[in-house]
C-alpha cells in the first residue's frame, strides 16, 4: 500500500558495518531558532497525501500532517493524533481515543469528524488515489463523539492499526463539498503537524515554518527549506559551500569526498542499511518480457555483487527479493541468480532468441532484441547501474538504449501511463511486510503501484492471506512462499539494497540514530543559540 513510498514514516532499519556516528559529547542547551536547508533531486508532486505517489511529496507531508498512529524510533507503533486505542477481542474493531485541543494550522480544532471525512474520501471511487485498498477492508467507521473514532473490519486485517498512520488526516472544514482532486491544499497544505506551509516555488524550493502550538511542543528549528537540486554532484557543491545543511550522499561522496578536514569540521555523516531496494522492472504487457526465461536470463547476466562494489562502493547489499535481509519477513532460501552469462544465453535460446542473421544482436521472428531502460535524472547510482546492465546485456546480444528523464516527467508521463519498456526504480518500504499494492493483480490501474502489470493468482492469494492473520510465524509462511514465486518468475530483477548515507551540519544537535533512522525525532533537533546562522530567514515575507 502507501507504505511502499513513505520514506519518513518507514524509516531506516539498523546500522551497517562501518557506519560513521559522531562521538557522544556534552550538548549545549536547546534553543529555538535557525532554519535547516535540505536538498532533494526531485520536486514534490502533490502535498495532499492521499493524492501523492512520490517520496518527495511525503517528505513534506510528514512534517505538515499527522496520522492517528506512528512508528517510534524502535519501529513500534505509538500514538500520534490518537492518545491511545483499544482493540476488540476478535481483533475486528479498533476504537481510537484522540488528543484534545489539537488545532489545524488555521486554528480550527481537529476532531473525529476529520478522520471519518478522510476515510470517506479515500474509499470514494472518484478520488484519484493509490491508497484505498487498505481502507476498503473496513466494514464500518463511525464517530462515537468529538474525540472518539471507531472502525470495524470485515475480517481480520493484520496491517489495520499501522494503516491509520500511513496516510495523514486531512481537514474536513476545508475540503467538504469540494473537488478533492483539484484541491488548493495540493499546493497549500494545512495540517496539524510540527511545521506549517509557507511557500512552494516549483522546481526550486518548498518552505515550511514551525508551528508554535504543535501538540508535542513547538519545534526548536524555526524553518525547513526543501531545495530542489536535480544533480547530486551540484547538491554536494551546495553542501560544501553551505547552501544546504542536509543531504543524502552518494557512495562515492561518502567514501572519497568527505574524508577531508573541511567536511569533518563542518558535518557529521551516517551510514545504515536503507529502508528499500532498487530494481530493474519489466513492462509485462510487452510481449518480449512475457516469457519468464527472458527475465531470468537478464537476471543471470547482471553481476549484482559487481554493481554493489562498483556503483555503491560496497555501501549496500545484493537484493534477492522485495524484503531486506535484516527484516523478519526475509526468506534467505529463495532461488539465487549468481552471475552466469552462459546460463543466460541458454535461457534466451530456449525462449527463441538467437542471432540468425549474424549481426551480433539476438533476434526472434525477424525482430532484433533491443529495448529502452528508463530511469530518473539525478540519481547517479541508478544511472551507473543502467550503464553496467547495458554493457552486460550487449555481451549476450541484447541492445539496451538508456533513457534518463526528469523525475516528475518520469512519474507522470511514463510510470503512471505505463509508457515504458523497462525501468530502474526503487521502493522504500514499511516495517509491515504487506505488499498488496505492489504485487496484487487488482492494483494495475491508473496511478496504482503494480505498474508492471504483474498477475499471478497464487501471489494474489498469498497476499490476501498474509494480511488476514496476526501471528508473525504464520504470516511469514505466506511471505516466504511469495518470495519463492517472485524469485522464480523475476517480474523484477532485484538489484541491491543501498545504504542510507545522510550528511548533516554539525551545528544541529539532537540527531539520534535509531532503527527508525535519523528523522524520527526531527522536531526535537536544535541549534544552540551561539551557533545559529539562518534565523533571519524566518522573518522574511511569505
Amino acid at each position: 500500500m502507501a507504505k511502499a513510498l513513505l520514506v519518513i514514516l518507514s524509516g531506516i532499519f539498523g546500522c551497517a558495518q562501518g557506519e560513521s556516528v559522531p562521538p557522544v559529547v556534552h550538548s549545549p542547551a536547546p534553543a529555538y531558532g535557525d532554519t535547516i536547508l535540505t536538498g532533494s533531486i526531485g520536486d514534490a508532486s502533490n502535498l495532499l497525501p492521499m493524492l501523492a505517489s512520490d517520496s518527495a511529496s511525503f517528505d513534506i507531508a510528514s512534517l505538515v500532517y499527522n496520522g492517528l498512529v506512528k512508528y517510534d524510533k524502535n519501529l513500534e507503533l505509538t500514538g500520534d493524533l490518537a492518545e491511545r486505542w483499544e482493540v476488540s477481542l476478535d481483533q475486528l474493531t479498533i476504537r481510537f481515543y484522540l488528543r484534545k485541543g489539537v488545532k489545524w494550522h488555521d486554528g480550527v480544532e481537529f476532531t473525529a469528524e476529520d478522520i471519518l471525512f478522510g476515510y470517506q474520501k479515500l474509499i470514494d471511487p472518484h478520488t484519484l488515489t493509490a491508497y484505498s485498498e487498505d481502507y476498503k477492508q473496513v466494514k464500518a467507521a463511525r464517530v462515537i463523539d468529538r474525540y472518539t473514532f471507531e472502525v470495524t473490519y470485515k475480517r481480520p486485517f493484520a496491517p489495520a492499526l499501522a494503516s491509520w498512520g500511513m496516510l495523514p488526516i486531512i481537514p474536513k472544514h476545508l475540503l467538504e463539498g469540494k473537488e478533492i482532486n483539484q484541491s488548493e491544499l495540493s499546493r497549500h497544505p494545512i495540517g496539524t503537524g510540527p511545521y506549517r506551509f509557507k511557500r512552494w516555488v516549483t522546481n526550486d524550493h518548498i518552505w515550511l515554518t514551525s508551528s508554535p502550538d504543535y501538540f508535542e511542543g513547538r519545534p526548536y528549528i524555526d524553518g525547513y527549506i526543501y531545495r530542489i537540486i536535480p544533480d547530486q554532484a551540484t547538491m554536494f557543491l551546495e553542501l560544501r559551500t553551505q547552501g544546504i545543511d542536509w543531504m543524502g550522499l552518494t557512495p562515492l561522496q561518502y567514501q572519497r569526498q568527505t574524508d577531508t578536514a573541511w567536511f569533518k569540521k563542518e558535518f557529521n555523516k551516517y551510514s545504515y542499511i536503507g529502508a528499500g531496494y532498487t530494481y530493474l522492472g519489466y513492462n509485462l504487457r510487452d510481449k518480449r518480457f512475457q516469457d519468464k526465461r527472458v527475465r531470468q536470463a537478464i537476471s543471470y547476466a547482471i553481476d549484482k555483487n559487481k554493481v554493489v562494489r562498483g556503483v555503491l562502493h560496497g555501501l549496500g547489499v545484493a537484493a534477492t527479493g522485495p524484503y531486506k535481509p535484516d527484516t523478519w519477513a526475509y526468506n534467505p532460501n529463495v532461488k539465487p541468480y549468481p552471475y552466469d552469462p552462459e546460463k543466460a544465453k541458454q535461457l534466451l535460446a530456449e525462449a527463441g532468441w538467437k542471432d540468425t542473421d549474424h549481426d551480433e544482436i539476438l533476434d526472434k521472428e525477424g525482430q532484433p532484441f533491443e529495448f529502452v531502460i528508463m530511469t530518473n535524472q539525478g540519481n547517479a547510482q541508478r544511472q551507473l547501474t543502467l550503464e553496467i546492465i547495458q554493457r552486460e546485456l550487449r555481451k549476450l546480444g541484447i541492445l539496451v538504449k538508456p533513457r534518463v528523464v526528469e523525475w516528475s516527467t518520469f512519474i507522470n508521463e511514463f510510470i503512471d501511463k505505463r509508457n515504458f519498456e523497462a525501468i530502474i526504480l526503487g521502493w522504500s518500504l514499511s516495517p509491515d511486510p504487506d505488499q498488496f499494492d505492489i504485487w496484487h493483480s487488482s492494483k494495475t490501474g491508473l496511478r496504482e503501484f503494480n505498474f508492471i502489470s504483474y498477475n499471478n493468482p497464487e501471489v494474489d492469494e498469498l497476499l490476501e492471506k498474509g494480511r488476514s492473520v496476526f501471528d508473525p510465524k504464520e504470516r511469514k509462511k505466506y511471505y516466504d512462499r511469495l518470495q519463492e514465486i517472485l524469485a522464480e518468475e523475476q517480474p523484477y530483477t532485484f538489484l541491491y539494497v543501498p545504504y542510507a548515507l545522510p550528511a548533516i551540519h554539525r551545528r544541529f544537535y539532537g540527531v539520534e540514530p535509531a532503527p527508525a533512522g535519523i528523522s524520527h525525532n526531527f522536531h526535537k533537533w536544535y541549534v544552540p543559540a551561539e551557533l545559529q546562522r539562518r534565523t533571519h530567514l524566518n522573518q522574511m515575507a511569505p
